[in-house]
């Protein structure tokens, strides 16, 4: 055994070396592959990038992708490869394509780039697409199996089978088995193409159920294909029904996220015609007033794009609140128990307040920036994807509604509110300032439809109609869950939004509004105080 280890030591250090000759070799072969750049034919260009790329060295993807993008030059001087960007002197800075080390900068006249064109583009990014097959990095290997899967090649699936039984990673692993499926039943024989289709069955990536399709299509109708074509067709049927589960899924998701916007923007509305009997026309403006708020705040601070949502949310409370108060004060509390005035005060305040914004910021449409923790979505699977926007704005409408209904349960404010609604004149016995509390009630309402405006500002631009597309819309889910009622515009706010949403894909936006509409009136004809009317004194 003795005598064994000093061999073994042998073979472990050429093991090694040999490895280490292999590495190194791809980047003594770079440069000389490099220098032909320049004086290459555009139509001998192909076989020398399948040469660039066969060396595997490092500095493969920092010349094929500048050379993509079209940013590769190289010096008329003396031929040497460089990567280009024009800079604000209107010179290009250059840096060594094989080193990165920079470079004196230059006149455009100094320079020469290297041709390209769309199908050798195309023969880049599938290149670079499986360098990254052999990333170190899990989520980069993920993106270029995905990428394979929808535009497969033979290098590519070549390098797929050799990295298939050392992949750990199990949706990579998953991947790379869904495309070596969809070779072998492009490929292989009957037996094979049937044991790939069975495999495939359930699989829920577009491109496998297009293969699927197409190979059913190009199936010839003979007895010895009889099996595989009743497997395809299976196989076809049973991602086209979980499909089908998931694009409802979406629906119902999507129907939430309206809904919850619909909740924020009644729940207000829900406050102040439960307590003051008023029906604020203006109600839409505050969620204006509140979107405005939000692109006010990014403007006025461009660094803190990833708070601004934060900062906004107090903010268009306290505007559109205050707001919300002056109009109580100055118009509304002298029109009491005159409805139809009210209705036409609110209706011109409306407008002047429309035209406001007009001035101020002009009648085009602004966009607010979403964060990056609002960007982006959480992918279910190849089909189904929730949008973070969406999904936050279903959270804090829910956090402000347990919000309120606990600052109505638990608080003094609440109390009055309370005794208000139900006996104003036994409150103002009892030392309840009503004026007041309509006052305050009203600003509340308010300075929730200017939080519901900041949720709006990241599902659609802000303009100066902004809560004119809403203000229907929240009377209706008032009037269904039942007036003053915050446990039923709840349940109203996302049975319409619900509703709405699973209608739009059969019958389209129009037609689905106008059957929820309808279907509401219907409801209203059998139970006119809405699903949860008031009880007791409230009633009256």
């Amino acid at each position: 055994m003795l005598r064994l280890f000093p061999l073994l030591f042998f073979f472990v250090l050429s093991f090694n070396a040999s490895h280490a000759v292999s590495d190194t070799q791809g980047e003594s072969a770079l440069p000389a592959l490099i220098e032909q750049l320049p004086s290459t034919k555009l139509n001998k260009m192909a076989p020398l990038i399948e040469k660039i790329a066969a060396t595997s060295a490092p500095q493969v993807s920092q010349l094929l992708k500048p050379l993509m993008t079209g940013d590769l030059y190289y010096l008329k001087t003396n031929k040497q490869v460089v990567t280009a960007y024009k800079n604000e002197q209107g010179q290009y800075d250059l840096k060594d394509v094989f080193t990165g080390e920079p470079l004196a900068s230059v006149k455009k006249s100094a320079i020469k780039k290297v041709r390209t064109n769309n199908r050798l583009r195309g023969q880049i990014r599938d290149l670079l697409g499986n360098l990254d097959l052999t990333s170190q990095d899990d989520d980069v290997r993920v993106a270029a199996l995905k990428l394979l899967l929808d535009k497969p090649n033979q290098a590519g699936l070549t390098s797929v089978n050799q990295l298939f039984k050392g992949e750990q990673n199990e949706e990579a692993r998953d991947l790379m088995s869904a495309i070596l499926l969809v070779d072998q039943l492009k490929t292989g024989s009957l037996t094979e193409q049937l044991s790939a289709t069975k495999q495939l069955s359930g699989r829920l990536e577009p491109t496998v159920k297009n293969a699927l399709v197409k190979q059913l299509a190009n199936l010839p109708e003979e007895e010895q294909t009889k099996a595989l074509r009743a497997e395809l067709t299976n196989a076809i049927d049973d991602i086209e029904q979980q499909a089908s589960v998931f694009s409802l899924v979406e629906n119902l998701f999507f129907g939430l996220s309206l809904g919850s916007v619909l909740l924020l923007a009644a729940i207000g509305l829900a406050i102040t015609f439960g307590v003051m009997g008023v029906i604020n026309m203006a109600h839409g403006e505050m969620m204006m007033l509140g979107a405005y708020t939000t692109y006010v705040i990014q403007q006025t601070f461009p660094n803190l794009i990833e708070y601004s949502l934060l900062m906004a949310v107090p903010a268009a409370f306290l505007v559109s609140g205050f707001v919300g108060v002056l109009i109580e004060r100055g118009v509304i509390r002298f029109l009491k128990g005159r409805p139809l005035e009210t209705l036409l005060a609110t209706f011109g305040i409306s407008l002047i307040l429309q035209q406001l914004v007009r001035s101020v910021f002009s009648p085009l449409n602004r966009q607010v920036e979403a964060p990056l923790w609002m960007s982006g979505s959480l992918e279910i699977n190849p089909i189904l994807s929730i949008t973070y926007n969406r999904l936050y704005i279903i959270i804090f409408s829910l956090m402000v509604f347990f919000s309120l209904l606990m600052i109505l349960k638990n608080s003094s404010l609440g109390l009055h509110v309370r005794a208000v609604s139900q006996n104003r004149d036994m409150a103002r016995a009892l030392s309840v300032k009503s004026s007041w509390v309509d006052a305050i009630t009203f600003g509340l309402g308010s300075g929730i439809a200017g939080v519901a405006g900041v949720a709006l500002s990241q599902l659609t631009n802000v303009g100066p109609n902004l809560g004119q597309a809403y203000i229907i819309d929240s009377f209706l889910v008032v009037v269904f869950g039942g007036v003053g009622n915050l446990w039923g515009t709840l349940v109203a706010a996302m049975t319409m939004g619900t509703f709405n949403k699973v209608l739009e894909p059969s019958m389209g936006p129009v037609l689905a509004n106008i059957i929820v509409l309808v279907s509401l009136v219907l409801f209203i004809q059998k139970r006119p105080k809405g699903l949860f009317p008031q009880k007791g004194r409230a009633a009256e």
